[in-house]
């Protein structure tokens, strides 16, 4: 790929909710690109994309596999995205490094909520997307709805490219409203080979007036296509496409395919589209870097000449080593180049190069801007890390991370696994940021903190199958959040002589409570900041962020208040890094204390599907578990229960739920909001 026209790359990502077919539609691109030559189903634990164990036995993506294909003249670096929330830090990572996104959505079930959750993730990023309604084949496929609810739960502008021929068990194949035909989908052959024909008659109505829809749309683009639509003049497809292509690349509107990639309809258009309507590295603007020696902002432009400009967008330990993924933003790597590493201000040499095909490695021997490759020999990088030259050295910005909520005590089986567990946990801690790895001060037991249980399961797994390290867990628990409930102010003075030295420091804080879903705020007046050295600024925020990283209630981390500092006079002489942080934690820690503090628990947003005879029983166990129900959406034969629900209620849930409900009920859930525990557990930490 390092040779191949820029123009002709497209480096993009399937993102969805869990079983919309993300990575069965990833199986037949690789298919009918050539890249294999037998497909494995997702079911029976033989997709090429799902090459972990854990992932074959549970049938779910939990790590993000990237892949390089060809689809005529276009080179593809495709990654495929979990759909669980418990790993969505890998469609986090992804879209950050990804110039484009192909969005899935069941004909039947529509968007829900890993789908919110992942569109609002490309949206931070900005990412451009087109996306396929799957499963028409399915009882219940109904591509307008779907179409409606893009456009009330995601507030897209969806513009519809097909229509469907045939619905459900009839769907054969789809009309190409661009270029005015049908396509069907040879069975014998797996659907490789595309039998193009007319527009039947009696749809030869509808179709036109769709594709007038898709003109409007493309008109917004091109002037040209307006005047010619006004005056009624034929408009040929291929001036459609590039127009439509701008509004895509702008993040303006979402082209929609329709397709059932378990039945083998309508990969192959999607591959067309992707080729003609998802950027290219080149399409895509400047990324934003600051210079590290001069603190100024620098545009990242796609340049092979270019400085070396590259993000670390995941680190996975293979085989007890790090391999890195990088998306090259500017300039040209080799083995054997010595690199910068903008977070560790040091320099490391690259040992290899790969071109990634799931879990294989093709070796490569130099990547250009645009490429996604892998490395290995960078020991010290993890997520997030910018690689660029020590003679022009480069911090792009990096990725966000979201809340771990479920924890989990966990110790080795043996005295042979105590050994081998903290390297284990370590190397896992490598590959995921929201996985994290604490020891409890009171029982002294290893706490592991992550997504939710599924999450913290697939973790222990790992531990024996990948690391051969055996362990005993407890009981999954909550990880809660503190605040106060009052406002209050603090004054502190520090001044001590510590191994012949003064050190001192003197600050004054106010804390405020804040509503709930706030944060964190932490600020600093502009007059203590303006009698501040400006290389020691930065001391003073960190001082202050460390101090909130644990309340006076139970040591967990404090949210939903704004801490601002208000004095911090500087002496040259007197002032010292250890005098002003021993003054902010003292002061932080009265200020809580007058602040009247209270525990925060987890509350999750749930979406149940049931049996509509079942709904009654299903929202009456909600409310006995505090939850609050926020609506309920019917489809045919089942009902959809919207509804929050503290964490600490949903352990086990799943069991129970089919239980009540015979075996046909299930539910996803994502976290959304920290909110007051209740009096019981308040009890247990002495606040009731």
């Amino acid at each position: 790929m390092a040779d191949v026209n820029r123009n002709q790359v497209r480096n993009f990502g399937i993102i969805s909710h869990i079983d919309a077919g993300k990575t069965t539609v990833s199986e037949r691109i690789l298919y009918y690109t050539g890249e294999i030559h037998k497909m494995g189903e997702v079911h029976d634990g033989l997709a090429v994309m799902d090459w972990m164990e854990q992932e074959q036995e549970r049938g779910i993506t939990i790590t993000a596999s990237a892949t390089c294909c060809k689809w005529k003249d276009f080179t593809f670096n495709l990654i495929d995205t979990p759909g669980h929330i418990d790993f969505t830090i890998e469609v986090e990572r992804s879209l950050r490094a990804l110039d484009g996104a192909v969005a899935i959505f069941s004909a039947v079930e529509g968007v829900q909520p890993q789908s919110e959750s992942v569109w609002r993730q490309a949206d931070h990023y900005r990412v451009p997307r087109i996306c396929l309604i799957n499963k028409m084949d399915r009882i219940g496929a109904d591509h307008r709805a779907v179409l409606i609810s893009l456009i009330e739960k995601l507030h897209a502008k969806p513009v519809l490219l097909q229509l469907p021929l045939g619905y459900e068990d009839n769907f054969q194949g789809v009309i190409d409203l661009i270029h005015e035909k049908t396509i069907l989908f040879d069975e014998t052959d797996l659907g490789k080979t595309l039998i193009e024909d007319q527009i039947p008659v009696e749809l030869r109505e509808e179709a036109q007036k769709a594709r007038e829809r898709i003109i409007e749309a493309a008109a917004d683009y091109d002037d040209s296509i307006l005047n010619d639509f006004l005056e009624g003049e034929p408009i040929a497809g291929e001036r459609l496409l590039p127009a439509l292509r701008q509004g895509v690349i702008g993040c303006q509107i979402s082209p929609v395919l329709l397709g059932s990639a378990l039945r083998n309809k309508g990969v192959q258009p999607l591959l067309d589209a992707i080729c003609a309507l998802l950027p290219s590295p080149l399409d895509t603007p400047p990324a934003e870097a600051m210079r590290i020696d001069n603190q100024q902002q620098q545009q990242i432009e796609t340049d092979p000449k270019g400085p070396l400009c590259a993000l670390a967008f995941k680190v996975i330990a293979d085989e007890g080593r790090k391999l890195t993924y990088l998306r090259l933003y500017s300039g040209c790597l080799k083995p054997g180049d010595v690199v910068y590493i903008s977070r560790t201000l040091s320099e490391e040499k690259v040992a290899r190069l790969f071109r990634m095909h799931s879990h294989k490695r093709e070796r490569i021997d130099h990547a250009v801007a645009g490429d996604i490759v892998t490395a290995t020999g960078l020991k010290n990088v993890l997520t997030g890390d910018t690689i660029s030259l020590a003679e022009v050295p480069l911090q792009l910005a990096g990725l966000e991370y979201p809340e771990p909520v479920v924890s989990l005590a966990v110790e080795p089986k043996t005295i042979d696994d105590r050994d081998k567990l903290p390297p284990a946990l370590e190397k896992l801690q490598w590959e995921d940021p929201t996985f994290l790895v604490k020891e409890d001060p009171e029982t002294g037991q290893t706490l592991l903190t992550g997504m939710g249980e599924l999450h913290l399961e697939v973790v222990v797994q790992r531990l024996l199958a990948d690391f051969g390290v055996a362990t005993i867990t407890g009981r999954p628990q909550v990880v809660y959040r503190e605040t106060v409930t009052k406002p209050s102010q603090q004054h502190e003075v520090f001044e001590r002589e510590i191994d012949g030295k003064w050190h001192c420091g003197e600050v004054s804080i106010n804390l405020n409570p804040l509503e709930r879903r706030s944060g964190l705020q932490i600020e600093i007046a502009p007059e203590v900041l303006a009698s501040w050295p400006e290389e020691a600024r930065e001391t003073l925020r960190q001082q202050l962020e460390a101090g909130c990283q644990s309340g006076p209630v139970a040591g967990y981390p404090l949210t939903d208040i704004r801490l601002l500092l208000t004095a911090a006079p500087f002496d040259s002489g007197k002032t010292t890094n250890l005098g002003i942080s021993a003054a902010i934690n003292r002061a932080v820690s009265q200020a809580l204390q007058a602040g009247k503090p209270i525990l925060l628990e987890p509350v999750m947003e749930l979406e149940l599907t049931a049996p509509a005879d079942y709904t009654g029983r299903v929202m009456g166990s909600l409310q006995q578990k505090r939850g609050q129900v926020e609506g309920v959406t019917s489809r045919p034969g089942q009902d959809v229960v919207r509804a929050t629900v503290p964490l600490l209620e949903m352990f086990g849930y799943m069991t129970e739920l089919r239980s009540a409900t015979k075996g046909q009920g299930s539910f996803t859930m994502e976290f959304s909001h920290f909110d007051q525990a209740p009096p019981e557990t308040l009890k247990k930490f002495g606040l009731a």
